[in-house]
């Protein structure tokens, strides 16, 4: 028979400014394939980090269990009612004997948000803010400014709360940015996307150079150190697996410890998910020193353990790289100007990490400069398909862009902000 929907997702707030005090958040549902990744997506998308875990699942009912905070220096009030709203539909229906795929979703309608401002410092980020406070997910961007001190900021964006159809969704959305930005805002427009807007789907090529330093799998030597979060002095940046076929009869046993970060057990999540991998138990324990350490019993789809040692040796090889470089941040040329590219990996299924475009704006923000244009896009590679966003630095600001030593803070501001450091 299942159970009510309602005991679906229960959430206990928690003071979740605080570590000592997290929101305790409880899945119990039918299980489907990649349905912890996609929880840890909802559940980062919203700015709360993961700060232990326990998961379990016979491949028929899964039971989760997360403790999360909100992320430091967050501001806005989290809306927890939407929050399980969104797992919940995340969640295989519980009102059948076992969970039956059925053909995939269909593909969120595009929206197209033309928002038209008074330029200043940290407003692109302003606004994506706001449209992260409202549930949006931007999909693709262009920021124009003009000579006379304006910006044209087109977003096409998608409705996590699925509501953009109505009338109302979308007046109560133009309503609030005109209100927060009431001194700068000059015009704002949402509507469906036409097919003339397609344009804003299309990426300019990355020159050859470019894209080899953004995906090229030799890590550059100055990031191969990171200053773990609880530790003062520079740790050498490292992850340890250790496989393990004989704990159980019926489980490979994978023993992970790494530096802690944001996104972490979502990245592990996703790669498993990728690899068609099932992960029967597991437990993401506490931050020790700014090491997290993981247990996690997988299987094949099939039930079997995982025997193949260049399967064992290809699935620690990946984890291993998402651990240490999930993300990957460089400042090049662009003619005349100062580009900064940031690209993280899609998921097969087509999704891309949350929150990125919002902590990159932050960072420029913070460190006081501007962005001239922006844009995403997805790149090809051999082995994957990468989102990448394309900013174009302002030259009036307080750094000197040509400066390497300026342009290595900008990286490593942005790097860190990305990874929760």
């Amino acid at each position: 028979m299942g159970i009510p929907g309602d005991d679906v997702v229960l959430i206990q707030q928690g003071n979740s400014k605080t570590s000592a005090d997290p929101a305790v958040i409880t899945v119990n549902c039918p299980d489907k394939a990649g349905l912890g990744c996609d929880i840890c997506r909802i559940i980062l998308e919203f700015g709360l980090l993961i700060t232990r875990a326990d998961f379990s699942t016979d491949g028929k009912w899964c039971y989760i269990v997360f403790w999360a905070v909100q992320q430091p220096g967050s501001t806005h009030r989290l809306d927890w009612d939407s929050l399980k709203s969104r797992l919940v539909s995340a969640c295989p229906p519980c009102l059948v004997p076992f969970y039956r795929p059925t053909a995939p979703p269909s593909r969120p309608s595009l929206y197209l948000l033309k928002f038209c401002c008074v330029d200043r410092k940290g407003l692109l980020h302003d606004v994506t803010e706001v449209l992260q406070e409202l549930e949006y997910t931007i999909q693709r961007v262009k920021v124009m400014t003009t000579p006379d001190g304006r910006v044209v900021d087109l977003f096409l964006i998608t409705d996590g709360r699925e509501l953009l159809h109505t009338q109302k969704r979308r007046d109560d959305t133009c309503g609030y940015l005109a209100s927060t930005f009431s001194e700068h805002c000059i015009s704002c427009e949402l509507q469906l996307a036409s097919p003339e807007y397609e344009t804003m789907q299309t990426f300019s090529a990355l020159p050859l150079t470019v894209a080899e330093q953004l995906f090229g799998s030799e890590l550059p030597e100055k990031e191969l150190c990171v200053q773990a979060p609880d530790t003062t002095a520079t740790t050498p940046k490292k992850a340890v697996i250790t496989v393990d076929n004989l704990m159980s009869p019926c489980h490979t046993l994978f023993q992970i410890q790494c530096i802690d970060q944001k996104g972490l057990f979502y990245d592990i999540l996703r790669t498993s998910k990728d690899f068609n991998i099932r992960i029967a138990h597991g437990r993401f324990s506490s931050n020790v020193k700014g090491y997290r350490n993981m247990d996690l019993f997988i299987q094949q789809t099939d039930g079997r353990k995982i025997i193949d040692p260049k399967l064992q040796t290809t699935l620690c090889s990946s984890l291993e790289k998402e651990m240490l470089h999930p993300l990957r941040v460089i400042i090049a040329n662009r003619g005349p100007d100062t580009e900064l590219l940031v690209a993280n990996p899609v998921e097969l299924c087509g999704k891309g990490r949350p929150r990125v475009f919002y902590d990159v704006t932050l960072a420029l923000k913070k460190l006081g400069i501007c962005i001239f244009s922006a844009e995403i896009g997805r790149h090809s590679t051999q082995e994957r398909q990468w989102e990448v966003y394309r900013f174009l630095l302002d030259e009036n600001c307080d750094f000197q862009l040509e400066s390497g030593q300026a342009r290595s803070q900008i990286v490593d501001r942005v790097r860190k902000t990305l990874m929760g450091w």
